[in-house]
């Protein structure tokens, strides 16, 4: 095995390239045999035999079944150690915290969630979060944690992990969130856009590495996550893919941003529940008054299912809901280009009422061949879809761009990764 001080200080050198490689490929499921190791890289057997008994000794990978035999004797098959370490999962949203574990492979193994309403302030809502991540951490294996993802609904520099100018999150502006999390855990945090998360999650569900996708979520607020050959396009600051201070003409609405005319404001959850209110208050009659009148609160996700039960004043809503989100994506769709465009969020439960109108004005205004391979498609919309775009940045962080930094020591830590004290 090479030694120590070849493995941390030259991390240029063919050996360490090539041994960072091999323990990706099988990580990745790329190549999983000695042999197919061989093929891929061009390394010599010798070479490849080193390299893996290297990974072994360091604890990265494990062999293990026989894989099929092409003539001669069945060769090996080697595993990722995804059991080395744990990954912890925190989903903020304005209403709601979400927390889960993963293994090293990315799959959730433990997960609880909470009504939360987030403009609580920093201090009591990651109180509430970290003493929900113990209770999860309990149930799943005892091993160290090497990395955490905390999802907010609110724009990130993702370099420092501190929101910046949150509109509703207040109190959170700059606020450490990284730091309260690596004096719990003593791992390498990361903090993101909650939309970014979800579009890591559409990477991983699709299995492709060179996805040019939009995430459009449309929920209390509205925001955008964009996938560009596999790659979150964070832009220079982390406010890419905020389209949901767009500002959109002939509107006069305030914002909570503090500006008048965005497409939240005209758009997101919070607007369509104010404008049922004030329907409702004027005379409107239907399902959701009578929710009204039965004393159950007007949500997003309320309006979403009585359109989709034809409630006229819910589809009137969510009709131009979707007409002024369609015309911003349409402005994305010109500018990306992307293949695939994805809309989740509290509004999406309305289904056709909803999409079918998106999809019209994104057709009518967007370029023909911006438009020539499009999908437009509804998300899972499923809980688990943040929790598993946060363990799937993780990985992406540990393995892809931080992994010369620490391997060899043989787990990521705090200094190793982000170079902090």
């Amino acid at each position: 095995m090479a030694k120590e001080s070849t493995l941390r200080f030259g991390a240029q050198t063919d050996e360490v390239t090539s041994l960072l490689r091999i323990v990706n490929m099988v990580r990745s499921g790329e190549a999983v045999t000695r042999p197919e190791i061989g093929r891929v890289t061009g390394l010599g057997r010798g070479v490849v035999t080193q390299r893996v008994e290297q990974a072994i000794e360091m604890g990265y990978l494990e062999d293990g079944e026989f894989g099929p035999s092409s003539g001669g004797r069945a060769p090996r098959t080697l595993q990722f150690r995804g059991v080395r370490g744990r990954i912890i999962v925190c989903a903020l949203g304005a209403l709601h915290i979400h927390v889960g574990v993963a293994m090293l492979e990315g799959d959730i193994v433990e997960q609880t969630h909470r009504a939360w309403d987030i403009s609580r302030g920093p201090a009591e809502t990651l109180d509430t979060a970290l003493a929900m991540i113990d209770d999860v951490l309990a149930r799943t294996p005892d091993v160290p944690v090497w990395g955490i993802s905390v999802g907010i609904p609110g724009p990130v520099d993702f370099a420092s992990g501190r929101p910046v100018a949150p509109p509703i999150m207040p109190g959170w502006n700059g606020f450490d969130i990284r730091r309260r999390f690596e004096e719990r855990y003593a791992a390498p945090v990361w903090v993101d856009n909650d939309v970014n998360l979800l579009a890591l999650n559409e990477r991983s569900r699709r299995h492709d590495e060179h996805l040019d996708l939009i995430y459009c979520k449309v929920g209390s607020g509205i925001g955008a996550g964009l996938l560009s050959q596999g790659h979150i396009h964070r832009g220079a600051n982390g406010a890419a893919g905020d389209i949901g201070h767009v500002r959109v003409a002939g509107s006069d609405a305030l914002c909570r941003c503090g500006k008048v005319g965005c497409l939240e404001a005209v758009a997101g959850g919070w607007a369509l529940v104010r404008d049922a209110e004030a329907a409702i208050a004027e005379g409107t009659t239907g399902a959701l008054a009578q929710r009204t009148r039965d004393g159950e609160p007007l949500t997003p996700e309320a309006i979403a299912r009585a359109a989709e039960n034809g409630d006229a004043l819910a589809i009137s809503l969510i009709q131009r809901c979707a007409r002024v989100v369609g015309e911003s994506i349409a402005a994305l769709v010109n500018m990306f280009n992307p293949g695939t465009i994805v809309i989740g969020g509290a509004v999406v439960g309305a289904g056709e009422v909803f999409l079918a109108e998106v999809r019209q004005r994104v057709y009518e205004l967007s370029l023909p061949l911006a438009t020539r391979d499009l999908s437009i498609v509804q998300s899972q919309e499923d809980l688990r879809e943040p929790l598993r775009g946060g363990a799937e940045m993780v990985r992406e962080q540990l393995f892809d761009v931080t992994f010369p930094r620490w391997f060899a020591d043989g787990r990521p830590t705090i200094d190793g990764v982000h170079g902090t004290s």
